[in-house]
């Protein structure tokens, strides 16, 4: 059974760090590209950051999302089926609720829509006071 679960999500101050965490199961995330979006009350979902399927050999291309270019970072564990989001200097523009998911796709156009993903987790909420 294929499974996405999110955690490290919280209640964090503005400039705060958190770190998000997506554990797999049912698939191998080195065959996936791997992505997080993020969706605020009221709003559409949103593309945050992917990251390509990877090799031992190949270093993986990632994307984001302008506006957490050089704040947030993607990573992945391929030995532990892992994937992960470090964010830093958070902002209350970041408040939302982030979703894990795995796409077969490749190339920054496809990853950077909700349509190319195969697998989705139930999210973990991200709130940054002001």
């Amino acid at each position: 059974q294929v499974q996405l679960e999110e955690s490290g999500g919280g209640l964090v101050q503005s400039g705060g760090s958190l770190k998000l965490s997506c554990a797999a199961s049912g698939f191998t995330v080195s065959n996936y590209a791997m992505g997080w979006f993020r969706q605020a009350p009221g709003k559409e979902r949103e593309f945050v950051a992917a990251v390509e399927w990877s090799t031992p050999s190949l270093y993986p291309s990632t994307y984001y999302l302008d506006s957490v270019k050089g704040r947030f970072t993607i990573s992945r564990d391929n030995a532990k089926n892992m994937v992960y989001l470090q964010m830093n200097t958070l902002k209350p523009e970041d408040t939302a609720a982030y979703y894990c998911a795995a796409s077969a796709l490749t190339g920054g156009r496809a990853l950077k829509s909700s349509n190319g993903y195969n697998y989705w987790g139930q999210g973990t909420q991200v709130t940054v006071s002001s």
